[in-house]
């Protein structure tokens, strides 16, 4: 198999079969992102060749593949061209395959109309996973995401014509000291009028080779405390009126929750309530500096 760097994909897509597609991000630029510094270029996609071998070598031991994640940042941003073979391949050596998923950003589908959508949807893209991060516009600005909330509501409102889920990745803490309810709240604004089906949401950790890290020594920018990210996180659950899964899930989060917001919005908050009553902010603080890797 033909794997570059660290391998990242969602925790629900676990039991998924993965294959590689492209490594790195074709944005790269985020100043809190560390995840793809290992690698010696930007972004790649990989040969067709490649491709075709690692699914051919799967096949050998797998008859019944019922989902396919392809990794890399953003394998979206793929020509719809590029994508439609990929998915063909797919198919070919995995004829039960009802689905395929990756990581996008939300300029990736910028470029790709409605049309284009609903064929990549005819040929088994679905639950594609989105790492909006906020929809806070000052934070996204600040953090150089390179879209604002506005982007997001645009281009996720096509995802749902064309009938392509989508989950969406909330960064706790990318507001700064202070901010983090605004944050939170601008976010389920725009949350709140979209259709997610999960949301998952991971807590801000800072590393010392990011650009963010450098934004702080220079006084520029104040990181929230735990027990903030925490309240925060409250906040965003507190706002969101989305049926939807959410959870903390991931290394990022020592305080997990997990649950249906629809059926489970209550316990959630009460049990953020009692965590932030009751945790000490060495305590947590410990766990973040002692965070080696995502």
């Amino acid at each position: 198999m033909h794997f570059t760097g660290t391998i990242w994909r969602p925790p629900y897509e676990a039991y998924s079969l993965l294959i590689q597609v492209t490594a790195g991000c074709t944005h790269h630029s985020c100043k809190f992102c560390t995840l793809y510094e290992d690698l010696p270029f930007k972004f790649r996609m990989s040969p067709r060749e490649e491709v075709e071998e690692d699914l051919k070598e799967t096949s050998r031991y797998y008859n019944k593949v019922p989902r396919v994640f392809f990794t890399g940042a953003n394998p979206f941003a793929l020509s719809v061209d590029k994508l439609k073979t990929l998915a063909k391949s797919v198919h070919e050596y995995f004829p039960a395959c009802q689905s395929m998923g990756c990581f996008s950003r939300i300029t990736d589908v910028t470029r790709k109309s409605v049309e284009d959508l609903k064929e990549l949807r005819a040929l088994g893209y679905d639950g594609i996973t989105f790492g909006i991060e906020t929809g806070d516009d000052e934070a996204l600005t600040f953090m150089k995401k390179g879209y604002l909330a506005k982007d997001i509501l645009e281009q996720c409102r096509k995802m749902d014509e064309a009938g392509i889920s989508y989950n969406f990745f909330y960064l706790t803490g990318i507001s700064g000291s202070g901010r983090g309810n605004i944050g939170a709240k601008e976010t389920a604004k725009v949350i709140n009028q979209l259709h997610p089906k999960i949301i998952d949401a991971s807590m801000l950790t800072i590393y010392p080779t990011s650009e963010l890290y450098k934004e702080i020594q220079a006084g520029n920018w104040k990181e929230e405390t735990e027990l903030e990210k925490l309240e925060e996180l409250k906040t965003l659950i507190e706002n969101l009126t989305v049926d939807a899964k959410f959870a903390t899930d991931g290394a990022s989060n020592l305080i997990q929750v997990r649950g249906n917001l629809k059926k489970d919005k209550k316990k959630l908050v009460r049990f953020l309530e009692q965590q932030i009553s009751s945790q000490d902010e060495a305590y947590l603080r410990k766990y973040r500096e002692n965070l080696r890797h995502l």
